[in-house]
């Protein structure tokens, strides 16, 4: 079968991903952030920016509301979110982060500029801003970025929890 360069770039850019999640999971696991996986931080910025509802973070990561209850469930088990009343409806829930739902946002963005960092030692700081550049421009705003665990769940024919 021959080689495609197209499948090879698909898989070199996938890797990249996992490679920089694996090293940010590690060190968060080093600081008492064991278990967390990537749909969790996508879930607490679809949080930070509104979905303050199973339905709401279901359609914002584009699952199921069971999966969004899931990834919820596992959110305020280990006190990333809370559950508050809404003051206009006593049935309903709002989904409202906390106070170590922050600090897992904030140390996770840090962790992350460090791999960058380190990417950058390996391959130049200006080849890396050139790589960002392009992929950049190749990927656009075509793609919401909040929907990655969705479309990732689907293609491995998984829940994203």
């Amino acid at each position: 079968m021959p080689e495609s360069s197209g499948a090879e770039l698909a898989l070199l850019l996938l890797g990249g991903f996992r490679s920089m999640v694996d090293a940010v999971q590690r060190e968060l696991a080093e600081r008492g952030h064991g278990g967390v996986r990537p749909v969790h931080e996508f879930a607490l910025r679809a949080i930070g920016a509104g979905a303050d509802t199973a339905s709401d973070l279901g359609r914002s990561l584009g699952v199921s509301k069971q999966a969004a209850a899931k990834t919820i469930a596992f959110l305020e088990t280990h006190d990333y979110i809370r559950r508050e009343s809404d003051p206009d409806d006593a049935r309903r829930k709002r989904l409202r982060i906390t106070r170590r739902g922050d600090e897992l946002l904030t140390v996770g963005q840090a962790l992350f500029d460090d791999v960058r960092a380190h990417w950058g030692r390996q391959i130049g700081a200006e080849e890396l801003e050139v790589l960002e550049a392009q992929l950049a421009r190749l990927v656009g705003s075509g793609y919401p970025l909040s929907s990655i665990p969705g479309w990732l769940a689907s293609e491995l024919g998984e829940s994203a929890s």
